[in-house]
């Protein structure tokens, strides 16, 4: 029962931090979603909006995160 409630902690800590991160990212001048990569068509009455190097970038940097987070987890 001991390791659910730190594991509990553990995922509330990180979706508090990635909330903080999301919050900040918006100030940055060149902001994700507008990365060069991302597939933007408009059209007249059609938009099609998928964050292509946004994802990928995303996903590589949650990646390399969890990865550190659990190499330091198993010492």
């Amino acid at each position: 029962m001991m390791d659910l409630g730190k594991w509990l902690i553990f995922v509330g800590a990180f979706f508090i931090v990635f909330g903080l991160v999301l919050l900040l990212v918006q100030k940055l001048p060149f902001g994700f979603g507008k990365l060069p990569g991302d597939i933007f068509i408009k059209r007249d009455n059609f938009t099609f909006y998928f964050p292509l190097a946004t994802s990928l970038l995303i996903s590589l940097l949650l990646t390399l995160i969890l990865n550190l987070i659990f190499w330091f987890l198993r010492k």
